[in-house]
C-alpha cells in the first residue's frame, strides 16, 4: 500500500486507562497527507481511544501512553508539555466530537473565533476574515452570514456540527480528527458533512471514526479495522471492503458481529 507523503505516524502506540483497561495497544499506522482515513470496528474496540490519543485528549481521564505519535516535521506528541500540547490542539490537530457542542452564550462569530483568540490573534479584521473563510469551508457561510451575532446554540443540529467543524479548522490545522461526526445528524445533514470531509481533505489530513461502513466507503481513501484495542488490518478502502486479508475483518464487514 503506497503512501506518498506522511502527515502523522504512530509507533507501537498504546493508551491505558487508570483502571488498567487498555484503550488501544501497540498500534503502528501511517496517515497519508491530505487523505481521509476511516477507523472502523465494533463498539469498544479502541478506535475512539486511539483517535483521542493522537492529540492526547485522553489526558483528562488520567490515561498513560507508550509509544510515539509523530507528525510530519518530527514532533512527537507524547513528548509535549501542557503548554505545547495546548498549542498543538489549537493550531495543528483539530478535533470534532460526536455530538455538536457550541459554546453557551457565544455568538456564531465568537464561537468560531475562540481558537484564534486562544492563539493570541487580536486583530479584528483578521479574525473576521478567518472566521468567514472557515464558515465558507464548512459550507455554513451562506446560511449564517447575515446573523453572525446570533447565538450559536440557536442553530439546528446539522448547522451546529458544521459550526464545530468551522471552529476546528479556523486555525488551519494540519490534522483534523472526527469522532462519529454524523451520528446525531439527519440524512441531509450527514450528506453535507460527508461532502465536507472530501473537500476538506484538499487542505487537511482527516482521521474519521465511524460505525457506518457505507460512510467509510463513500468518503475514505484508506480504512483501518480495530478489534479489542489492536489494529487488525489497514489498507485502501477499496481493498478492505472487496478483498480483506484477515478473516476477522471479513466477518465484521459482512455483519457476523458488530
Amino acid at each position: 500500500m503506497e503512501i506518498r507523503e506522511r502527515a502523522l505516524q504512530t509507533f507501537r502506540f498504546s493508551v491505558v486507562y487508570p483502571n488498567k483497561v487498555v484503550g488501544c495497544k501497540s498500534v503502528d499506522i501511517v496517515f497519508p497527507k491530505n487523505e481521509v482515513t476511516a477507523l472502523i470496528g465494533p463498539s469498544g474496540c479502541g478506535k475512539s481511544s486511539f483517535l483521542k490519543g493522537l492529540n492526547r485528549l485522553n489526558d483528562e481521564f488520567g490515561c498513560t501512553y507508550t509509544g510515539s505519535v509523530v507528525m510530519a516535521d518530527g514532533t512527537d506528541v507524547m513528548t509535549l508539555d501542557p503548554y505545547e500540547l495546548c498549542l498543538l490542539r489549537g493550531d495543528r490537530i483539530g478535533y470534532v466530537m460526536q455530538k455538536p457542542v457550541p459554546f453557551s452564550g457565544k455568538t456564531i462569530q465568537q464561537d468560531v473565533a475562540m481558537p484564534l483568540l486562544a492563539s493570541g490573534v487580536r486583530d479584528k479584521r483578521i479574525i473576521r476574515e478567518r472566521v468567514q473563510r472557515a464558515l465558507e469551508k464548512a459550507a455554513l457561510w451562506d446560511e449564517v452570514h447575515d446573523r453572525l451575532d446570533a447565538l450559536s446554540t440557536a442553530l439546528s443540529g446539522g448547522q451546529q456540527q458544521r459550526l464545530c467543524i468551522a471552529r476546528a479548522i479556523v486555525n488551519a490545522p494540519e490534522i483534523l480528527l472526527l469522532d462519529e461526526p454524523c451520528s446525531a445528524l439527519d440524512p441531509k445533514s450527514t450528506q453535507l458533512v460527508e461532502q465536507l470531509m472530501i473537500e476538506l481533505a484538499a487542505e487537511h489530513t482527516i482521521v474519521l471514526v465511524t460505525h457506518n461502513m457505507q460512510q467509510a466507503q463513500r468518503v475514505a481513501e484508506r480504512t483501518a479495522f480495530f478489534y479489542e484495542g489492536r489494529l487488525v488490518e489497514y489498507d485502501t478502502t477499496q481493498n478492505m471492503f472487496s478483498n480483506p486479508k484477515e478473516n476477522l475483518t471479513a466477518d465484521y464487514i459482512i455483519g457476523k458481529f458488530s
